[in-house]
């Protein structure tokens, strides 16, 4: 009886113990740095906005996750997102040269200013879909470069 009950309680313990790594590693909170390569110039400010899903990616500003818009000082540039679960992001950027917080673009709609995404995806007519963008955050840091296109 006592030799069950011994078995019963480590048993207990290893079990306790695989829970607790399971949710300990759910619940860490990454980092991750965005290198930001190809700037025309150092005029105005680069945002960045960081997206969990495919919902209103990459434009809509009621979804984002986080946003950060940093003067231009030095090139490469480097953004710093803080807190991040584990799981699939997608980062969309836009080089804001007259600091009004969007990307502007001419009279055919074809943007005026630089933007990027997150892998880089093959920019023709239209945004990338979020899961040509999407990358993993896995680990408490996490690093990506996103190259510039201007028109």
């Amino acid at each position: 009886m006592l030799r069950k009950l011994r078995i019963n309680i480590l048993l207990l313990a290893v079990l306790g113990n695989l829970a607790w790594s399971f949710s300990a590693q759910a619940n860490y909170n990454g980092k991750l740095t965005v290198e930001i390569d190809g700037l025309k110039n150092k005029e105005g400010q680069v945002c960045a906005n960081i997206f969990t899903s495919s919902k209103g990616f990459p434009s809509d500003r009621d979804r984002v996750l986080q946003k950060q818009c940093v003067k231009i000082s030095d090139t490469p540039l480097l953004i710093t997102f803080k807190n991040l679960k584990a799981g699939s992001y997608a980062v969309a950027i836009i080089h804001d040269q007259n600091n009004d917080g969007t990307l502007n673009s001419n009279r055919l709609g074809i943007p005026s200013e630089g933007f990027g995404f997150s892998s880089n995806p093959e920019v023709r007519t239209s945004a990338p879909k979020f899961g040509e963008a999407a990358f993993l955050v896995a680990g408490p840091n996490t690093n990506i470069q996103i190259q510039l296109k201007y028109f």
